[in-house]
């Protein structure tokens, strides 16, 4: 029997490298797509098939989906960064609302379940955490523009499920990342003092959790808004004293301070994190601590 096919942008990110993974393992064929040369590991037991899209080509991503015809395309690549959104709009517009359009309008040729990754970012954070039939109401540019994303596969006229997550950390299988976790551990490690955060919540999600989560919406072809992050509620003073404790590090180190204190283009939601209950019930998730989170990136 033939597997079913796979598309997966964003490949060579922190979450298409563990997708790729977990789809393979899964028994899903997967093609993976990026800009550029593969940055992808080199994976035992994993076929993939890996090709440098640039999903802002609208007929370059015709060609690649009308040809692989896959069933499923997990679109994962975006342009993420708030502050780089903020200063570049029309490279975020191009990236994150564009060529959603491009790849919403050829799954709907194909019949393809479309699974998009989106944010926390989407809500205002003036009174988290989140459900998912929330008003969405963005305080920022990045965003406006995942908003913007959601509203074009909505009314789209294929079957789809949008994964809302938040504040990943985990370790990039292939290249460098730093993450809330590797951040705090490296500074505290070299004796710097840091100042963080204290009047933010968040619920922070292993990548393994979030590629977990997607895995499971794609088996069950599952449809509509699923929060997919962890269940624990945290300042990123909190995470950084769980941090400091698992490694024994210097808490003194660290100075708690509020949002006001550093100058970003692009304002911060203060308070968002989910409510997982959905992805729970309906899909069998079952996120990690964040103090289980930080052992298996570091047992």
């Amino acid at each position: 029997m033939s597997k079913i096919k796979v598309v997966i942008t964003g490949a060579n990110g922190l979450l298409g490298q563990y997708l790729i993974r977990d789809m393979a393992k899964a028994g899903f064929e997967v093609f993976a797509t990026s800009r550029g040369a593969g940055r992808l590991p080199d994976y035992e037991d994993v076929d993939y098939t890996y090709a440098s899209i640039d999903i802002r080509d609208k007929e370059a991503v015709q060609q690649y989906l009308l040809t692989v015809k896959p069933a499923i395309i997990i679109h994962a690549a975006a342009m993420a960064q708030p502050d780089a959104c903020e200063l570049n709009k029309d490279e975020c517009r191009d990236i994150n609302i564009t060529a959603t359009e491009n790849i919403t309008g050829v799954a709907e040729k194909l019949g393809a379940h479309l699974i998009y990754v989106s944010t926390d970012f989407v809500f205002s954070g003036d009174n988290g955490p989140y459900r998912e039939d929330d008003t969405p109401a963005p305080v920022n540019y990045y965003g406006e523009s995942k908003l913007a994303s959601e509203k074009i596969i909505q009314s789209s006229k294929t079957s789809w499920a949008i994964v809302r997550t938040v504040l990943v950390y985990g370790n990039i299988l292939s290249g460098t990342r730093s993450n809330v976790v590797t951040w705090v551990k490296d500074n505290l490690e070299k004796g710097n003092h840091i100042k963080v955060v204290n009047d933010q919540v968040r619920t922070p999600t292993y990548v393994e959790d979030l590629s977990r989560g997607i895995v499971l919406i794609a088996q069950q072809n599952a449809k509509g808004i699923f929060n997919i992050s962890g269940k624990e509620v945290f300042t990123p003073y909190e995470m950084a004293v769980q941090v400091a404790d698992y490694f024994g590090l210097d808490k003194s180190l660290m100075e708690k301070v509020t949002a006001d204190t550093f100058t970003q283009p692009a304002r911060r939601p203060l308070k968002t994190g989910f409510i997982i209950d959905k992805a729970e019930k309906e899909l069998g998730y079952k996120p990690v601590s964040f103090k289980e989170g930080i052992q298996k990136m570091f047992g």
